[in-house]
């Protein structure tokens, strides 16, 4: 819970009304915010640091080939409508009527061989 404090007091600072002050003091506050934002961000971001290494090699082997994969069947998501829930639970995601297929990949032979 501590560590969500000084977000906590940053959107406060944020939320609060500016007063008239002079130009430097105002800057001289910006300043601060900024430098107290980023100290923010860079604790957060080495506290994440472990975990996103844990899950680097599962994305890596098991998510980009998935969405290549999902990639190569998908041509242009703007060529579909948005997905619907059926009652029974199935998601269809159905083409647009006005869009054409795609060009059909050509098939390759165990040898290499395309065939025409």
């Amino acid at each position: 819970m501590t560590r969500y404090l000084p977000i906590a007091i940053l959107a406060a600072a944020l939320a609060a009304p500016a007063t008239a002050q002079e130009e430097s003091e105002t800057e001289r506050g910006f300043d601060m915010l900024r430098e107290g934002s980023r100290m923010i961000l860079e604790g957060l971001m080495d506290e994440m640091r472990p975990m996103l290494e844990e899950a680097r090699p599962f994305f890596e082997e098991e998510m980009m080939p998935f969405l290549e994969s999902l990639g190569s069947l998908i041509d242009d998501l703007s060529a579909y409508e948005m997905p619907e829930r059926l009652p029974n639970g199935d998601i269809i995601i159905r083409r647009l009527p006005d869009r054409p297929l795609p060009e059909p990949e050509p098939e390759v032979g165990e040898d290499g061989a395309v065939e025409l």
